[in-house]
């Protein structure tokens, strides 16, 4: 059955993860992580993409993005991934595919939801206990958020840019905002959103983005259907 064509609303967020094949390295050391990083830029540029938060994870990729362009996120992850493979490939004396299948993404909401969804993203390294600062590693867009170092592929979102001015005061209120208790509930609601392609919003939001495109955004309810009457 032929895959249903992705949804891609232009000025529309997009959380997207990229793993590797049977979550296998692809980053093997920091050459790796600046390759990609480069070419990053490069498509984001050519395909008209803000690349808004990020991490590069040993096995798999976190990216806020949004597209300006139709079908521009598409073409960007497409492009970035086939020369990645071969970068790798060539590199590492090994053939075959890198990655596990085509990426995973969800609608993002920009009220309420894209900050959550932010730091979500650049706490993943905590989670996953490889340090116990994001500060601490440095293939993250807190470092371009929380500590001002400049990145050229970085495109802070609106959103981000009406709560922290760029400053010092700013950039410790952000800092702040990794201290605070996470939220359980919603952490499960951005990974569950992402890895089942649903929309990452209110309801109000979700509503009308199927209304739009005519395609369920939500999860369906548990349960057995309702018998009908014959």
């Amino acid at each position: 059955m032929a895959r249903l064509p992705r949804i891609s609303p232009l000025g529309i967020p997009q959380h997207v993860i990229q793993r590797g094949n049977n979550r296998q390295v692809c980053f093997a050391q920091r050459q790796d992580f600046a390759v990609y990083a480069g070419w990053l830029g490069e498509y984001a540029q050519e395909f008209d993409v803000d690349i808004h938060a990020w991490v590069f994870m040993t096995n798999h990729v976190h990216l806020l993005v949004t597209p300006r362009k139709e079908h521009g996120v598409s073409k960007m992850m497409q492009a970035l991934g086939r020369r990645y493979v071969r970068y790798f490939n060539r590199a590492y004396q090994r053939t075959g595919t890198l990655w596990e299948g085509r990426y995973k993404a969800c609608l993002v909401q920009s009220e309420h939801y894209l900050l959550h969804c932010q730091l979500y993203i650049e706490l993943n390294p905590v989670r996953a206990k490889m340090v116990t600062d994001p500060a601490d590693y440095i293939w993250s867009s807190y470092q371009a958020h929380a500590l001002g170092k400049r990145i050229s592929f970085h495109c802070p979102h609106e959103t981000f840019l009406n709560m922290f001015k760029q400053s010092e005061n700013s950039f410790e209120a952000y800092r702040d905002l990794f201290r605070a208790k996470v939220d359980q509930a919603l952490l499960q609601d951005i990974r569950n959103s992402v890895n089942s392609g649903m929309a990452l919003g209110s309801e109000k939001f979700i509503t009308e983005m199927e209304q739009l495109y005519g395609r369920r955004l939500r999860k369906a309810k548990l349960g057995r259907p309702r018998k009908t009457a014959v």
